[in-house]
């Protein structure tokens, strides 16, 4: 057909290009109103350009002046061309245009993908992709600045706090990020998340605070910063109203921690709800370089739980020999 009649006609822009699909638009106005049946209007066609054979297919055919193409590979070039076609038969084709679809959008797995590789790159290129949250979580329940935290890794922390991370977002059971850092010893960590505004009086669903984890780590230098940095060391959990030192007392029996808790200003006879005291605690636990620790530092051995058990009573027992020959030169010392 000829088409010396036809304007001649601009070639279709993309739109919206994703990774799967390509929008295209495109306008063109001649000098027939659409008055009347369809089949008097101007019909337009966009062919897609197959680069192996050299041909053309229709992939849309209508009245309208945009189409999407679906089903399209990643990160691969298409080429078309708009035919347009008058109510008489007349047609002309567009110049050929090429658009490339987008690689697949970055998601969650590749946020932590770059965090358990070490990768400051991807991991910087995936959160100013503007695709992916800085807060997704992995599998378990993990924000990539709790694994982060909790790995010492300490410039990707840095990375993800300055593309918004929630310092304050807490795993499952309550920890925050500040708490694994503690936990874990990443006293550089500990530092910035503080500078940051963590708290010291976060708590866990248990009511553990960072210094409950810190104790619960045994890491000396963490300890001694939150104290000069004015962290409580009194606080109590609430579902035993146990205060780190008590947990020092349950669970490691570490002598080097208790001493800086005491020299802090920790209360050697705090009581928790049955009345049990420190010194109860590092006796059931055996921990015999603590309890000779509290006993210098005024632990009162001679305290009773609700049910009328001092730490003595406790220790005969279960039978602690050890334990127990150290309360008796105790009370000897006391009675002399």
């Amino acid at each position: 057909m000829k088409a010396g009649s036809l304007k001649l006609p601009e070639p279709p822009v993309a739109g919206k290009v994703t990774h799967h699909s390509i929008e295209l638009k495109w306008a063109y106005e001649d000098n027939k109103p659409r008055n009347g049946p369809p089949e008097h209007w101007t019909r337009f066609s966009v062919e897609q350009i197959d680069p192996k054979k050299h041909t053309f297919k229709k992939i849309y055919l209508g009245y309208g002046t945009r189409c999407v193409v679906n089903g399209l590979k990643t990160s691969t070039s298409y080429s078309f061309r708009l035919r347009i076609t008058r109510p008489l038969g007349e047609s002309l084709c567009t110049p050929v245009v090429s658009v490339i679809t987008t690689r697949v959008p970055y998601s969650g797995r590749n946020l932590h993908h770059a965090l358990n590789r070490e990768d400051e790159k991807e991991l910087t290129t995936v959160l100013q992709s503007g695709t992916v949250d800085v807060n997704v979580k992995d599998k378990m329940g993990f924000s990539p600045l709790m694994v982060a935290a909790q790995k010492g890794l300490t410039s990707l922390v840095d990375i993800l706090v300055k593309h918004g991370a929630d310092i304050g977002m807490k795993y499952s059971t309550g920890k925050d990020s500040l708490m694994m850092a503690c936990y874990a010893g990443h006293l550089d960590i500990v530092r910035y998340l503080r500078r940051c505004g963590a708290t010291w009086q976060s708590r866990d669903k248990n009511g553990c605070s960072p210094l409950h984890w810190a104790v619960d780590g045994e890491h000396i230098p963490v300890i001694k910063y939150m104290i000069q940095d004015g962290c409580e060391v009194d606080m109590r959990d609430k579902i035993s109203y146990w205060t780190p030192l008590m947990r020092v007392s349950a669970t490691s029996g570490n002598p080097e921690v208790a001493a800086i808790l005491l020299q802090a200003g920790a209360d050697v006879n705090v009581r928790d709800k049955p009345g049990i005291t420190p010194l109860m605690v590092a006796v059931l636990n055996n921990h015999e370089e603590l309890v000779k620790l509290l006993l210098d530092s005024g632990a009162d051995h001679q305290m009773k739980n609700e049910y009328g058990a001092s730490a003595a009573d406790m220790a005969k027992a279960f039978g602690k020999e050890n334990i127990i020959n150290l309360l008796n030169k105790i009370s000897q010392t006391d009675f002399n």
